[in-house]
């Protein structure tokens, strides 16, 4: 391979903050805004124009799982457009966008869009900041506690914390999606598949066989949620499997495979689901939905059992959390021979423990969202987006604290964060 010498330099430090969050999914805002109200100062980085990962830039339909109690209550309520129970968990992107912003903001939150968090400053095996770039120029900025919630966990791989990729058996990764909305649907006539596991019957035949029989592989199946407005419905039907979004290479033939999809699933919908006859494409993901890439590990790893056996950890920071085992098939359309959605059987939540956040081999660094410590089939259970949410509550008031005490992560006495988590409505 060719190379080039880039001459060395010297780079301006352009911040200082007790805690430095990077990547403002639901994880990292949760983070940002919970360090931030236990009254550290902040500095969050996002290299989209918008705060919220797929919350928003992804076009995500509806928040997904669930947790009681915590953050992402709180986050429901200021966001949805309804008061229904029943409806608030739709996502209206386009509020949500700016409700995060408010909520950054009122928190004295110092916010840099439009910048990508390149690298990590070290000393020995401690995280001191982190190196940017965006059109002002590449800086530092340096923080006494730095969150990795950049979903894949970039500064995390490049300081050093031991990763594996995907599946254990064979690195495989769930396929990635782009977003997408349609118009003109007649709701009222409208089936809604939301689930692999729904069958529905259209004149055609099972939905989701017609699907796999008329689309282009690998996409296949179909998933349709409603939205806020009136006839518009989002559609969670493009996949491109095989690829690894911790490349750009991947991540670009990602969105050319799933764009050329979107044509021929709006002619499928247009010819075989009631309702649809008259939809039209209006709007697309500007973020590719990257599913799973790396698994850190942490003074430990949450598993699949874990999960089935609702386990209360003695070191828990986030409870009740719910969802399903959602395996995205690796070689086609549809769910994973593994993979358990509607047939799920555990009711009761369960809890992460505190050392899924804390990797090893460095210091003074935080991992939130689905980069967390835990196995394949763990994670496609708590990658969801409320579960983040209260992971990145936990770990900001977890920051704030070593932040302020100068106390390294994996030495930080659990029960200050418990009770923390306890006075702001978490419970076990």
């Amino acid at each position: 391979m060719d190379t080039y010498r880039e001459p060395a330099r010297d780079i301006p430090v352009i911040a200082r903050a007790d805690v430095v969050v990077a990547g403002s999914g639901p994880a990292g805002v949760s983070a940002a805004i919970a360090a931030a109200r236990e009254g550290a100062s902040v500095v969050l980085v996002e290299q989209m124009g918008n705060v919220g990962g797929i919350a928003t830039e992804g076009l995500m339909s509806h928040w997904t799982g669930e947790t009681k109690g915590g953050f992402y209550e709180e986050l429901l309520k200021r966001s949805a457009d309804t008061d229904s129970t029943e409806n608030r968990h739709i996502i209206n992107p386009e509020r949500l966008k700016t409700v995060l912003l408010e909520m950054l903001e009122e928190a004295g939150v110092r916010l840099m869009l439009y910048t990508f968090a390149c690298g990590p400053v070290m000393e020995g095996n401690c995280i001191r900041g982190i190196i940017v770039e965006n059109k002002s120029g590449r800086g530092v900025i340096y923080g006494k506690i730095v969150i990795d919630a950049s979903g894949d966990g970039d500064i995390a791989a490049r300081a050093g914390v031991p990763f594996s990729l995907g599946r254990e058996s064979d690195n495989r990764m769930q396929p990635a999606t782009i977003m997408f909305k349609v118009a003109g649907v007649d709701v009222d006539r409208g089936v809604f598949p939301g689930f692999f596991e729904d069958h529905l019957e259209i004149p055609a035949g099972d939905i989701q066989q017609v699907g796999r029989e008329n689309l282009p592989f690998p996409a296949g199946h179909v998933l349709l949620y409603r939205t806020t407005l009136p006839g518009v419905v989002t559609c969670n039907m493009t996949n491109c499997i095989g690829i690894d979004g911790t490349k750009a290479e991947d991540l670009t033939k990602a969105t050319i495979v799933c764009r050329k999809q979107m044509d021929s699933i709006v002619e499928f919908l247009r010819k075989f689901v009631p309702g649809f006859e008259e939809c039209y494409l209006i709007s697309s993901a500007s973020l590719v939905g990257v599913r799973e890439t790396r698994h850190f590990e942490g003074e430990y790893a949450l598993g699949q059992e874990d999960i089935v056996s609702a386990r209360v950890f003695p070191d828990w920071v986030v409870t009740k959390a719910h969802f399903n085992f959602d395996v995205h098939n690796m070689t086609g359309d549809g769910l994973d021979e593994t993979g358990v959605q509607k047939e799920f059987s555990q009711p009761q939540g369960y809890t992460i423990p505190y050392g899924c956040f804390v990797p090893k081999k460095v210091d003074n660094l935080y991992l939130a969202g689905r980069n967390i410590s835990g196995t394949h089939m763990a994670h496609s259970n708590y990658r969801v987006m409320p579960i983040c949410a209260n992971m990145g509550q936990a770990v900001g008031i977890a920051a704030a604290i070593c932040a302020a005490s100068g106390c390294l992560p994996r030495a930080l006495d659990v029960r200050a964060v418990q009770k923390r988590l306890e006075e702001t409505g978490v419970s076990v």
